[in-house]
C-alpha cells in the first residue's frame, strides 16, 4: 500500500471562534491530500478533467479525534482504501504536530463523463491510472 504525505500550515482563516480548525476545512485538506496522492502516482486530475472526465465525491465519512490550531502544521496521509475499476475510496489520516491523530476519514468517488455524468470505468478510459491504483491500494482486487 502506498501512502502519500503532505504538510499543511494551519492558517488563521481556517480556525473558528474556539481557535481550532473549522470542521469543513478538513474536506479541503482531504482534497489536497488526494491531489498529492494522484500526483505521486504520476497522474494529474487536471489532465483528467481536460479529457472530459470528472471524479465527484459520492460519500464522505470523518471522525474528529484531536483539534488542530492556528500555527500548527498538519500532516495528511492519503491512500487508496478500496478500488474496483469504477469507484475509488480514499483513506485519510491527518496528524497534529505532536503526531496525534486529528481526523480519520474516507471519501468515495466515481469517474463520470463531464457532459452526462454517466459513470465511466477508469480501466477503459485511463488504463495506466487503473494499473497504478491496483498496485497502490490497501486491499487487492479479488
Amino acid at each position: 500500500m502506498y501512502i502519500s504525505k503532505k504538510e499543511i500550515d494551519v492558517r488563521y482563516a481556517e480556525t473558528d471562534q474556539m481557535g481550532v480548525v473549522y470542521h469543513a476545512n478538513y474536506l479541503v485538506w482531504m482534497e489536497v491530500g488526494r491531489t498529492q496522492l494522484i500526483k505521486d502516482l504520476g497522474f494529474s486530475y487536471f489532465e483528467m478533467e481536460k479529457q472530459g472526465v470528472l471524479s465527484p465525491v459520492i460519500d464522505v465519512h470523518i471522525e474528529y479525534k484531536k483539534p488542530l490550531k492556528y500555527g500548527d502544521t498538519a500532516l495528511i496521509h492519503t491512500w487508496i482504501e478500496e478500488y474496483n475499476g469504477v469507484k475509488v475510496v480514499y483513506g485519510y489520516e491527518i496528524y497534529t504536530p505532536s503526531g496525534d491523530l486529528a481526523i480519520k476519514s474516507t471519501s468515495s468517488h466515481v469517474c463520470v463523463k463531464k457532459d452526462s455524468f454517466k459513470p465511466v470505468p477508469l480501466k477503459k478510459v485511463f488504463p495506466d491510472w487503473h494499473e497504478a491504483y491496483i498496485k497502490a491500494m490497501k486491499k487487492k482486487v479479488e
